[in-house]
């Protein structure tokens, strides 16, 4: 695929990876942000601040928001960066181009959807059902975004473009949308673990069952069964890749990997009662399965290249 100068493409593609990564680090101080109760450190302003620019006297819970906007806005510059470099260094029909567009545009409603937490104060203690569907928007925009920065990154790269076929299409959706339905109960059940916090297993499976039980409490009791039934999916779509792909090989060792460590980090964090340090680590360790499932996908969803060069014969 032409994509001018080699070593402009591998400055792009260098910066395409790093863009994706400052982007993690954007959603792991979100959920710092959400596990310290600090959502409404700003107040229902937005974008400014409890009114200001920039705050005089922040508290922890404001400094910490504040720093999370900050962080956001300097995103939306890489990102703007990324998709004019795409279309400058990228001609006309490869696909870093699109990637490079739909990384920008779930990155703005990401920063909408954010803005739409805020100003419904959709934050801090609210324990609101109504927050559910809010959370669980936010996080599937949050997926998709990373997935088009994977994808973008991937293919500046020097990978193929996808050629959809429609058995392996109907798979990878399935497992993708697997995944994303187990994310959103993730959200839901780590919120449950800041809104309500124990002081042990017992008594957090007395609010489980109790028939008057918040809806995050009633959905943070599925997520451990979810996660089992997803992660063994996902490791038999990984497995057969594996038997059916030799190329693939690496990609789907990674998976497995992944989501072996990310069942163990979730166990870890269920027993010690959802510290900040194993939330974070859980997250982040989701992330790094999330993108490598993408790519996974995105590999089965690639001619091979041996049977390529079997029909350029």
């Amino acid at each position: 695929m032409p994509t001018g100068t080699d070593g402009g493409a591998r400055r792009f593609a260098n910066f395409a990876w790093g863009v994706l990564a400052y982007n993690l680090a954007v959603v792991l101080w979100g959920a710092y942000v959400r596990a310290t109760g600090s959502g409404a450190g700003c107040g229902n302003h937005w974008p400014l601040c409890n009114g200001e620019i920039t705050p005089l006297s922040p508290s922890a819970a404001t400094l910490i928001e504040y720093t999370h906007r900050v962080m956001s806005g300097f995103d939306l510059a890489l990102v703007a960066v990324l998709v004019i470099w795409a279309f400058r260094a990228f001609p006309k029909g490869h696909p870093v181009r699109p990637g490079a567009a739909l990384s920008g545009i779930f990155l703005v409603s990401e920063a909408l959807l954010g803005a739409a937490l805020v100003l419904l104060q959709h934050v801090a203690r609210n324990e609101s059902a109504s927050r559910a569907w809010s959370l669980s928007a936010h996080l599937l925009n949050t997926l998709t975004l990373i997935a088009c920065l994977a994808l973008t990154a991937w293919w500046a790269s020097g990978r193929p473009r996808i050629r959809l076929g429609i058995r392996g299409t109907t798979m990878a959706t399935l497992t993708l949308a697997a995944f994303m339905l187990l994310g959103v109960s993730g959200a839901i059940a780590a919120l449950g673990d800041t809104l309500f916090p124990v002081q042990s297993l017992s008594q957090g499976f007395a609010q489980d069952f109790s028939p008057t039980a918040n809806i995050f409490l009633r959905l943070r009791l599925w997520h451990p069964v979810l996660a089992a039934l997803v992660g063994l999916w996902i490791a038999f779509y990984a497995l057969r890749a594996v038997t059916r792909r030799p190329d693939a090989r690496l990609a789907a060792g990674l998976v497995m990997s992944l989501v072996g460590a990310e069942l163990m980090v979730g166990m870890t964090n269920l027993f010690l009662l959802a510290p900040l340090w194993t939330q974070m680590v859980h997250l982040l360790v989701g992330d790094a399965l999330w993108i490598s499932l993408v790519l996974l996908c995105a590999t089965l969803l690639t001619v091979p290249a041996k049977a390529e060069r079997i029909v350029r014969r």
